[in-house]
């Protein structure tokens, strides 16, 4: 065991993030990582942002993400109502409101400021976003034109793509549902013949080196847009990536309910692969590695934590929910000892509760302990989370759990690991485990 856990804390890779400001959508509180991101990570990160512009239905409680963006623009509408908002509050406000779904009073916002302010690069592209999402691609042009002219250099080519994507569809039939050419190569043949199941290498030199990070750019700031999210998993398969791609291809079909024929098809290819490379995970990809050949700069696009759930007050003689936003908190130093968050070392030796995904220590079937992560990993070998994400699950000595791809529910006694760099930093004792 003590081998295995040496093995990996030599694999762990910290992946650094680096802050910057990016056009298409601006809200200042927002920071973005530098792109792409990992793919699990991009995918949670897009699906809260598409969660919050979703309005609880009767009785229900709104998300926390959405409570927290809610009251900001709150915050924000009062502070209009006694005076005129600068150019930058003006466009936090209209962001706001983008992201809560509220297309019409974004444009309240952002319309007359834009006039007030026709320099200022923030108002410009949320405005011109605020159209496209209202569904006037020809007003969405001319604004998102402007964007263009007035981005700083390092944003032009994200305005530029958000404007070719805009002219794009502007040239379509409405009711249209096939990918998006923004790049020049043919993912999807005719007749269809699927060229992307087959790409080799050299036919992805057609793809720009960053077409991946420009693509999940556009992801977060529409994050709502079901046909960025079919050209992603056809870029993912394209670089070798077949799981992701199934996975990704799963979505637009079962939340987005999209209906392309192209898609479904495709859809049903991919998949095989991805279930053959699963059965026989010694295979690798075209390319040679496990997990594609997308080099990730960073694990989730938003550097900020906007999905934090309110801290409960600990119970010493109950069950505590355990947020993996206050376990991914800890610290390691140089010398991987660990700093953890108070909250955390007040859970000490306490009963607590966390969901997330079963990753066996070995290749048996039934097993009685295992990591548990706070989401599924394609490749672990690629996409190993950092030490400070995953738990030790240990079970009662005469219980064992069979594999299972289902997210966990799982109850224990959390204990802390602060002296022994070879073991794991958290293990959940006398462990009890069901499918959430």
């Amino acid at each position: 065991m003590r081998t295995h856990l040496r093995c990996l804390g030599v694999v762990i890779v910290i992946l650094g993030l680096v802050p910057s400001a990016r056009a298409g959508l601006y809200y200042s509180g927002e920071t973005m990582a530098e792109l792409p991101s990992q793919w699990r990570g991009f995918l949670l990160d897009q699906r809260l942002l598409r969660g919050i512009a979703m309005k609880p239905a009767a009785g229900a409680q709104p998300s926390p993400a959405r409570t927290r963006y809610q009251k900001a623009a709150d915050k924000l509408a009062k502070t209009a109502a006694s005076r005129a908002l600068s150019a930058d509050e003006a466009s936090d406000l209209g962001a706001l409101y983008l992201r809560l779904g509220e297309i019409g009073k974004a444009l309240e916002i952002l319309r007359p400021a834009q006039r007030d302010h026709p320099e200022h690069f923030h108002l410009t592209a949320n405005l011109g976003t605020a159209w496209q999402m209202q569904g006037d691609l020809e007003q969405a042009a001319a604004v998102l034109k402007d964007a263009v002219h007035l981005a700083p250099g390092k944003f032009q080519k994200g305005e530029e793509l958000h404007l070719k994507l805009v002219k794009l569809r502007a040239r379509e039939d409405k009711s249209a549902q096939g990918l998006d050419a923004l790049f020049d190569v043919q993912f999807v043949g005719p007749d269809g013949k699927f060229e992307a199941a087959k790409l080799a290498p050299a036919q992805r030199k057609g793809l720009p080196a960053d077409a991946v990070a420009q693509v999940q750019q556009l992801g977060i700031w529409l994050p709502g847009d079901s046909r960025l999210l079919w050209l992603l998993a056809e870029l993912a398969n394209a670089h070798g990536d077949v799981a992701t791609a199934a996975a990704i291809m799963d979505g637009c079909v079962t939340e987005f309910g999209m209906r392309s024929p192209e898609l479904r098809a495709h859809r049903q290819l991919v998949r095989a692969a991805a279930d053959d490379r699963a059965a026989n995970p010694d295979k690798t990809t075209h390319d040679g590695n496990h997990a594609g050949s997308v080099k990730t700069k960073s694990s989730r696009p938003l550097v900020n934590k906007i999905d934090e759930t309110p801290l409960a007050p600990i119970d010493a003689k109950g069950i505590n929910a355990l947020p993996w936003s206050i376990v991914v908190e800890t610290t390691l130093d140089r010398h991987y000892k660990p700093t953890f968050p108070k909250y955390l070392k007040e859970l000490d030796g306490l009963t607590v509760e966390l969901s997330g995904f079963m990753q066996p220590l070995s290749n048996e079937t039934d097993s009685n302990s295992f990591l548990l992560i706070e989401y599924p990993v394609g490749c672990w070998y690629c996409e190993m989370p950092e030490m400070t994400a995953m738990v030790l699950i240990e079970l009662p000595e005469d219980k064992s759990f069979t594999f299972t791809r289902q997210q966990l529910k799982v109850t224990g006694k959390l204990t802390l690991n602060s002296n022994d760099p070879e073991n794991f930093l958290y293990t959940l004792k006398d462990a009890k485990v069901k499918v959430d």
